[in-house]
């Protein structure tokens, strides 16, 4: 999953206008023009479309954190270097943190979006990586996730029907 679809669907997610997007952006000390954030949310097909580096999704996440959850007194944030990768188990830590979610909160939402993860896998996945029980979040875990968070959040949405098995 590349940056600019993380950002679109959280976007979507959270219900979120251009001025909420480019005002948690500036919280994050990261100013983005309108016509840039246009861009960002455009799918690859389409003129115009600019692609979303790590450390821009890095920071719209810690502005999100921000935004949320306020800032942390007399503490500068930690910005992902310019060039720097961000890994899916980091996205998902830092909207665990923003959107202050549990363990259950989080198997709850996955469940709304017919994917099964037990309490074990969800740790896993939010280890340190090196720790030998870490596991790499793939784009599948994380796609189900924020759809999940998308039917958590998104009431004006319709209800999903449950699929047959």
């Amino acid at each position: 999953m590349i940056a600019n679809d993380v950002l679109r669907r959280l976007r979507f997610a959270l219900n979120l206008s251009d001025d909420e997007m480019i005002a948690i952006f500036k919280l994050a000390e990261h100013e983005i023009p309108a016509y840039h954030l246009y861009n960002l949310m455009r799918k690859e097909e389409e003129k115009g479309y600019v692609l979303c580096h790590d450390d821009v999704l890095a920071r719209f996440l810690d502005g999100l954190i921000i935004h949320r959850r306020g800032a942390q007194e007399g503490k500068k944030p930690d910005y992902l270097p310019k060039g720097a990768q961000l890994s899916k188990n980091e996205v998902l830590r830092k909207l665990r943190i923003a959107l202050e979610l549990k363990d259950t909160d989080i198997i709850d939402m996955m469940k709304l979006a017919d994917f099964e993860v037990s309490k074990s896998e969800l740790s896993a996945i939010f280890r340190k990586r090196g720790h030998r029980n870490y596991k790499e979040c793939g784009n599948q875990f994380l796609r189900n996730f924020i759809s999940g968070l998308t039917l958590k959040y998104r009431t004006d949405l319709p209800k999903r029907k449950p699929q047959a098995n």
